[in-house]
């Protein structure tokens, strides 16, 4: 099923849910994270991406997995992803499937 509204960007999620509601800085999670406080404020700001190696960090600093984190990641990259690539220019590499070969 394809969504028309956007997945809310990682950096929301972290931002508010995460540093906001725990009253937390920006520059203090950045150094108890170990990544520069620039990066950080990149991702809050929604102008970069979680990496996966930032999802592991992001996961033992509050409890959660980097699945989650990845998650959000891929989720939101691939909705902007499915509006950006016009499909009617890719060459199709499958053969269709007739109705005598469908699995029973």
């Amino acid at each position: 099923m394809k969504r028309n509204l956007a997945p809310v960007h990682p950096g929301e999620i972290l931002r508010e849910e995460y540093i906001q509601e725990r009253g937390l800085t920006i520059t203090e999670v950045a150094k108890g994270l170990g990544i520069a406080r620039a990066n950080l404020s990149a991702i809050v700001n929604e102008r970069a991406g979680i990496s996966p190696e930032l999802a592991v960090k992001l996961s033992e600093a509050f409890g959660n997995t980097a699945q989650f984190w990845v998650n959000l990641q891929k989720n939101y990259e691939l909705w902007h992803a499915e509006r950006k690539v016009n499909r009617s220019v890719v060459r199709h590499f499958f053969a269709p499937v007739s109705p005598s070969q469908q699995p029973a």
